[in-house]
């Protein structure tokens, strides 16, 4: 149950045979995500277990889900712009319902991502959970 902007990312997907340019294309989504205001960058919206400084802002707004996100690595960036097409917009009620995980096997990022980095995911893909399930 993936959004049609995350559905976009894997059609791109299928268009690059090369890790290497899939790797880019991650890197340019986090390029093109607006950064987030410095006064948000604080201890309540930090994730812990990424190896990296990551930051997730999230919002339900008449019960739709968005989150907000940075970090200090590019590629980092990128998974979180990757979540957030694959996230935001749903009903909020919808949110726990994704299976993170079976969607980024569809783009193979999980057999290409170090263990650190595949670990900064779980916890990301876990805050935005736990935001869901609280509201």
């Amino acid at each position: 149950m993936a959004t049609e902007a995350f559905e976009e990312i894997v059609e791109d997907f299928e268009f690059l045979e090369d890790w290497e340019d899939r790797y880019r294309y991650v890197i340019e989504q986090g390029k093109a995500m607006d950064p987030l205001d410095d006064a948000l960058k604080v201890p309540a919206t930090k994730v812990d277990g990424c190896a990296s400084q990551v930051w997730l802002h999230p919002s339900i707004n008449d019960g739709i889900f968005s989150f907000d996100g940075d970090s200090d690595a590019m590629i980092v960036r990128g998974l979180i712009a990757v979540l957030r097409k694959l996230y935001n917009g749903l009903p909020v009620t919808q949110v726990l319902a994704v299976d993170a995980r079976a969607e980024f096997e569809r783009l193979g990022l999980n057999e290409h991502l170090s263990s650190q980095r595949s670990n900064g995911l779980r916890a990301m893909i876990e805050r935005v959970r736990l935001v869901a399930a609280e509201n």
